[in-house]
């Protein structure tokens, strides 16, 4: 049997078995997780429905994918840049295709907490002082020069 599945907005077809490389996804090398993303599903050329249907996987490995060379250049311009970006990626094993995603637990009737006491303020609000009104002044005073201090004179 084999599907198609995406994650990290890319597709794979996958059967049981397969190992594939993918966007990084979180979780530990051993940790066991579902793509529940099915897009397609069948048998030989027999479609199956993909209603609930979802693919284990198992994470082999937390992995950098080759260096990529990034290199920017402006002729006759003097400008060139050089970075390299190494990408995430993780190695997954197939474990099984078509496992039915579990119906969610029915949630517990919520229990009513006690309520908090209301809070009590202990300070009165002050009411806030009216802003003055802004009165037109007169045109700034013109600067007056900063005197010099005058010479102390010593007495011979």
């Amino acid at each position: 049997m084999f599907a198609v599945v995406r994650t990290g907005g890319k597709q794979y077809r996958v059967a049981a078995g397969d190992k594939i490389v993918v966007e990084k996804i979180d979780g530990e090398a051993g940790a066991s997780i579902t793509l529940g993303d099915v897009l397609l599903a069948g048998e030989g050329s027999e479609l199956k429905s993909v209603a609930g249907l979802t693919v284990a996987a198992e994470i082999i490995a937390q992995a950098k994918a080759d260096k990529v060379i990034v290199f920017k250049k402006r002729r006759r311009q003097n400008y060139r840049r050089k970075n390299g970006h190494r990408q995430n990626h993780t190695i997954l094993r197939i474990v099984a295709i078509g496992a039915e995603k579990k119906a969610a637990a029915p949630k517990k009737a919520e229990e009513p907490k006690a309520e908090a006491a209301p809070k009590v303020e202990t300070k009165a609000a002050a009411p806030k002082k009216a802003a003055a009104p802004k009165t037109e002044t007169a045109a700034p005073a013109a600067k007056t020069p900063a005197k010099k201090p005058a010479a102390k004179k010593t007495a011979e």
